[in-house]
């Protein structure tokens, strides 16, 4: 068989069900190979940017291997800000380029790229294979390394006459298998005791207590401290939970930043955060002052980067909350019942009446099912459903605020929805990501996922231009765009849509009828909100370069 036919045979026993990206000459053998594998759907999208974070999502959402294809040159460098963005948040993808036959490497052949260099700082692994026979050893190993301690994205580069030459039958090996990083024992004693010792203090969940949240909370119930979630963790603690006290960090509450920059906590116990920029309102000192620290984490390399930390536990988190659940229970914890530690507050309120931004967000929630997982993108109203909107079922925010890309939500709801198809998936984008990567609607439409796009229409880049008048009193002309009907967009497409120009336009019935069908639908918010968005101290952060 050729070369690019095993690679497809041992991911289809890997578990791999879609291969996100773009047909070209340097990558045909895939996409050939694929019309006698039912087993695998290719995913052809519109731009492999878009690929890449769909195939982030899947990868996310089903906790396994995700494979995004694109061909030699352009199409690879397409995908590189998607595996940089699957490196920071520790999803296994693999990316797979296209190269120029063997023979033309070094003649300025049509596209030639040597990806390999590319690739390798935002890589767990990077390589270019050269001889067929090498192939599916690489490929496996790839796999192995993106799946196992912290999991990442992988790169292979394969000449297109490398994945066409035949090789011998071999035995497909089994898929890979993550081996758990188990924490030492005696970390999670010492740990244990000082916190019973310490007795009142906070803990601080990030986006990797995601598989963790029951062991979380029990936690939480056995040593009675609150929870803070970073902007990430939104959406994994009901917002009815007693013990949350709200989002810390980009457009967090102010009842977390009261109980961070003004509480008696004694100790902060980390979960789950690398504690970077967004999560730390931009390095808060207050974090850790005068706090004896606790980091959990699976990746060693967090710890002690910005904050000191006093006691690392290096560990699955899963793992190591269970494991300090046990050994507080031996020292004589028990999980009890708890009463609110502090209401959630946020910066602002408003009347519910106010055509804004706000109660927009607000009211088209009220209207959607319980379950529904919202991929947030990026732009001013990412600000507002941090603040405002609901946490009313378990896992429902996709929200990237480390290295999202205008357009990533866009991609990511085209992602949920493969991985999960019985779950609603809702995308929040604005104007501005649409006009990146909106056309991915088709996308959704020519694999019927009923994905309802909700697109906030102010004709403007409403952060940057928000950002820019707080910081320099004075805003570009060019941030504002000519306004367009992107419903009427829509329509054209044959895609169900809704344009809101006013609050009672967003009723149940509007909802239900863009909800009713195996297909996408497209709900545009046409509002400019002059309001200032929650962005907590974002901007004094960037003030602070100007001055």
């Amino acid at each position: 068989m050729k070369a690019a036919r095993i690679v497809l045979e041992y991911l289809k026993r890997s578990g791999v069900k879609h291969i996100f990206g773009i047909p070209a000459g340097s990558v045909n053998a895939f996409f050939d190979e694929m019309n006698e594998m039912p087993e695998i759907t290719p995913i052809v999208t519109k731009h492999e940017g878009a690929a890449s974070y769909m195939a982030a999502a899947y990868a996310k959402y089903t906790n396994q291997i995700s494979v995004c294809i694109g061909s030699s040159g352009p199409g690879g460098t397409n995908l590189v800000t998607g595996a940089a963005n699957a490196m920071r948040e520790h999803l296994p993808i693999l990316f797979i380029t296209g190269a120029v036959p063997v023979t033309t490497i070094g003649l300025n052949a049509s596209q030639e790229l040597d990806a390999q260099p590319i690739f390798q700082p935002i890589t767990k692994y990077s390589v270019t294979v050269m001889e067929s026979k090498n192939v599916l050893e690489e490929v496996v190993k790839a796999v192995e390394i993106a799946i196992s301690g912290v999991p990442g994205p992988v790169h292979i580069a394969l000449p297109i006459d490398v994945q066409h030459k035949q090789v011998e039958a071999a035995a497909i090996p089994a898929a890979a298998k993550r081996n758990p990083i188990i924490p030492d024992l005696n970390v999670i004693k010492e740990t244990a005791k000082e916190l019973v010792t310490r007795e009142h203090g906070y803990i601080f969940a990030g986006q990797g207590i995601r598989n963790s949240v029951e062991h979380l909370q029990e936690l939480a119930e056995m040593l009675n401290w609150p929870i803070i979630t970073t902007p990430q963790a939104k959406g994994y603690i009901p917002e009815d939970y007693p013990l949350l006290a709200g989002v810390f960090g980009f457009a967090g509450h102010e009842s977390a930043s009261n109980l961070i920059n003004e509480g008696d906590g004694k100790v902060l116990l980390v979960v789950g955060s690398s504690l970077g920029e967004t999560a730390t309102n931009n390095y808060n000192a207050n974090l850790t002052k005068d706090r004896f620290m606790v980091q959990m984490d699976f990746d060693h390399t967090v710890f002690n980067r910005k904050y000191k930390v006093d006691l690392p536990v290096l560990g699955d988190i899963n793992l190591s909350l269970l494991f300090l659940i046990e050994e507080l229970r031996a020292l004589g914890l028990t999980r009890k019942a708890v009463k609110r530690a502090a209401e959630v507050k946020s910066d602002a309120a408003g009347d519910g009446q106010e055509y804004n931004t706000k109660n927009v967000l607000l009211n088209i929630q009220k209207y959607l099912p319980v379950s529904t997982r919202y991929t947030v993108d990026i732009g001013e109203f990412m600000s507002y459903v941090i603040q405002y909107m609901k946490v009313v079922d378990t896992d429902s925010y996709n929200i990237n605020v480390h290295f999202g890309a205008m357009g990533s939500g866009i991609g990511s709801a085209i992602g949920s929805q493969l991985a999960e198809p019985e779950r609603p998936v809702v995308c929040i984008t604005g104007d501005g990501c649409f006009f990146m990567h909106g056309m991915e609607i088709l996308t959704a439409k020519e694999y019927h996922l009923p994905i309802l796009f909700i697109v906030m229409n102010n004709a403007r880049l409403g952060m940057v231009y928000h950002g820019h008048a707080l910081q320099f009193n004075r805003t570009h002309p060019s941030f504002e765009q000519e306004g367009i009907n992107i419903s009427a967009m829509a329509a054209a497409m044959n895609i169900p849509s809704f344009r809101v120009t006013e609050l009672r336009d967003i009723t149940q019935d509007m909802i239900d009828n863009l909800l009713n069908g195996n297909s996408p639908a497209v709900l545009e918010v046409a509002l400019v909100d002059n309001n200032v968005p929650p962005m907590g101290d974002r901007v004094k952060f960037l003030s602070s370069f100007g001055k």
